[in-house]
């Protein structure tokens, strides 16, 4: 059955604005005037009208985290109570006594920032923790999900003492006597997460299923997510199954592109042994690019850096690889039909990166590869330019801005800081640039990210951030969109409103490109349609 779409206010994203629209099989079989798309009335045919309301193509989160984010809306939500280290006590005490928890299940929380205390500007310890409870194990997770801390139960449980060797790639903190601290950064993280929870199938489906029925609410039909070693004790293969399952069974109500993170030059040999590549799969599920993670956050101070932190010399940060691993695992799935994309934060790790890529391209020249570089965040000018001559693909996330603005100059020093961020400057050099949310790191709100890429500030106001690096609200909408479609290789089917697409949109309150600057992220997302289906309405379209 078709159904018409008439007096709408509609952006194509790639053609311009149109009024009128028509979906049949779940995709556009006619963009134009509403007079056109009339004519495609037959006798069974829908018409909707759109109250002039402004329409555009589904949204795209191009890197994200979506099974951690079903976890994390069944989880302690700390950014409500992160002003403070009292406040971050008395919060976790709070939450605990309103749930009932089995013995030794875990306390799991998500979202503090220590940046935002205001009584001591330092991570919590074991000792804070067992402030709250000795007898309930607690694991809380740095908003940037680079960081945990676990009480000393906790450490128990885990079995880790002052003779736990530590891990490649990571770290626990010890005290002056070798004791654990109850603090693990990056690779050591997997200490703590593969006994704090194991879910089965049915655990994965449940937070699959959440996550994008609230990825609906926020206009996003597509989701480019990281999802491998949110559990790394689970096989790969129960995640796939789930999402396959979900797809199944009709409940699957965004469009996953995986981006597979395979840890070591053996998984990732398994992994395209067994048949897995980019490309693999269906429209709502299939396998992306091999991706890794260099480094870790600026704001833990784990970003990998050419110089050491200005607020502290002791650091460069923490490098996930060697050179020589990086070569080999982008070589091997470079030559073998994968893309790579790798987390890169510090100018160090993406000099690396930008050289591992460098040499596979030419040992295997291959035109159109689309690998890319996730954040981008603390570049240089050369490393600006290796973009173009490469012609790598940039996942930027400018939410980012509303927290790192607080910090990158205190961090880095003015002088770095001048190539942080530099979202304006790729793409007026021609690179593909996809925004996202790095969801749960932040919430997939997308208007939120389009205004502080328009804005250049935080959302309360603060700045602008080297304000030249703005995007213009069409390159907002495109990054989210069109261009978040070519980093998955699926630009010609889907990313904007187009004869032969599918009819993946988003119904907004108002219209971006009208409204103050400082305004977008009070845009509603009032409908969202994935293959010309309803999977989010607060407008209640009448048909006619």
């Amino acid at each position: 059955m078709r159904k018409i779409y008439t007096n709408g206010n509609i952006y194509t994203v790639t053609n311009g604005n149109a009024e009128a629209f028509v979906e049949e099989e779940g995709k556009f079989i006619y963009v134009g005037n509403s007079e056109g798309a009339l004519s495609y009335k037959q006798e069974d045919s829908e018409i909707i009208d759109l109250q002039n309301k402004f329409v555009t193509a589904g949204f795209n989160d191009s890197h994200m985290h979506v099974v951690e984010f079903g976890d994390y809306l069944e989880i302690m939500h700390m950014g409500d109570f992160t002003g403070s280290l009292k406040e971050l006590k008395d919060g976790i005490r709070k939450f605990i006594s309103e749930k009932d928890f089995k013995e030794n299940e875990w306390v799991r929380g998500r979202g503090w920032n220590n940046d935002y205390f205001t009584d001591e500007n330092r991570f919590p310890t074991r000792y804070d923790l067992d402030e709250v409870s000795t007898t309930r194990p607690i694991c809380i997770i740095r908003a940037c999900g680079h960081i945990c801390v676990v009480n000393s139960k906790g450490l128990e449980l885990l079995g880790i003492t002052k003779d736990s060797p530590q891990v490649e790639g990571g770290v626990f903190d010890v005290d002056e006597n070798g004791e654990p601290l109850g603090i693990f950064r990056e690779n050591a993280l997997e200490l703590v997460y593969s006994k704090a929870l194991t879910p089965d199938k049915d655990r994965f489906k449940k937070m699959i299923h959440e996550a994008c029925r609230a990825l609906n609410s926020y206009g996003v039909t597509s989701a480019q997510t990281d999802d491998f070693v949110a559990f790394p004790q689970v096989d790969y293969e129960v995640l796939i199954a789930a999402y396959q399952e979900l797809e199944k069974e009709g409940k699957l109500t965004v469009k996953i592109n995986q981006q597979a993170q395979l840890v070591n030059i053996e998984d990732l040999k398994e992994f395209i042994g067994k048949g897995y590549k980019t490309g693999v799969g269906s429209d709502y599920f299939k396998i992306g690019p091999l991706k890794l993670i260099g480094d870790g956050s600026l704001g833990a101070r784990t970003a990998y850096m050419t110089q050491p932190y200005n607020d502290d010399d002791s650091t460069c940060g923490i490098p996930i690889y060697t050179q020589e691993q990086l070569d080999e695992m982008v070589e091997y799935a470079h030559k073998n039909g994968m893309h790579v994309v790798i987390h890169c934060i510090g100018d160090k790790i993406m000099y690396m990166v930008v050289e591992a890529m460098e040499k596979a391209l030419k040992k295997y020249p291959k035109e159109d590869h689309r690998h890319g570089i996730v954040h981008c965040q603390i570049t240089t000018k050369e490393l600006l330019d290796k973009f173009k001559e490469l012609k790598l693909h940039a996942y930027i996330q400018s939410i980012f801005l509303d927290y790192d603005i607080n910090i990158v100059e205190d961090r880095i020093g003015k002088e770095r800081a001048k190539y942080t961020y530099n979202f304006k400057t790729l793409m007026d050099s021609g690179v593909i640039t996809s925004n996202g949310s790095d969801c749960p790191v932040e919430l997939p709100d997308v208007m939120n990210g389009v205004q502080c890429a328009v804005t250049r500030k935080t959302l309360d106001g603060k700045g602008p951030f080297l304000p030249e690096q703005a995007l213009s609200v069409e390159e907002a909408i495109k990054s989210y969109t069109i261009m978040g479609a070519y980093g998955s290789f699926e630009e010609k089917t889907k990313g904007s409103i187009e004869v032969g697409k599918v009819c993946d949109f988003v119904v907004l309150g108002q219209n971006p490109f009208e409204v103050e600057k400082d305004k977008l992220k009070d845009i509603e997302i009032l409908a969202t349609y994935l293959d010309g289906k309803c999977v989010f309405d607060i407008f209640n379209i009448e048909i006619n």
